[in-house]
């Protein structure tokens, strides 16, 4: 075995340098307020077998205790109240969208009723007589709508600027 005071032959061979980057820690100093840890442990909490409940041995900074079969079993109804809350929630949102997809499908059904009550869906046109007008309604005078006539452009162009003769 080695001595420990005395540094490895290979390791001997090997000079030493001193890096500017490290540094040596200092010594700590301790406050006025440190206690040191006590030698004895405080008696076990699950010694006192006294009463039937479960010893509360979590104890948490504001003075509340509990086992942790009651931390794990309130955390799981705490879970249980959340899927219970998202599902209503998810419920309540479905039926909403569905109360909102059928005042949309009344509508349109108001607009065309059976157009979406049948698996057809070719309109086919109705022709109407010269004396009813656009409602259905019959009318005494027949809309008379003037004719088109043909584009005469050329013409307009004369009038306006002038006839052009083409030698």
């Amino acid at each position: 075995m080695f001595d420990t005071h005395k540094p490895h032959p290979l390791l001997a061979q090997v000079p030493l340098t001193i890096s500017p980057f490290v540094q040596i820690p200092a010594a700590v100093t301790l406050p006025y307020t440190f206690r040191t840890v006590p030698t004895s442990l405080p008696p076990s909490v699950l010694a006192d077998g006294s009463n039937g409940d479960k010893p509360k041995y979590v104890k948490s900074s504001s003075g509340h205790a509990a086992h942790p079969e009651d931390i794990v079993n309130s955390c799981k109804a705490l879970q249980e109240h959340i899927a219970k809350t998202t599902a209503e929630a998810q419920k309540s949102i479905q039926d909403w969208e569905n109360q909102i997809r059928e005042r949309d499908l009344a509508e349109k059904r108001r607009v065309a009723p059976g157009w979406l009550d049948r698996e057809e869906k070719l309109l086919q046109p109705v022709t109407a007589s010269n004396n009813q007008d656009l409602l259905g309604e019959e009318s005494s005078s027949a809309i008379n709508a003037p004719a088109m006539s043909p584009s005469r452009e050329g013409e307009e162009l004369d009038r306006a600027f002038g006839s052009l003769g083409l030698k």
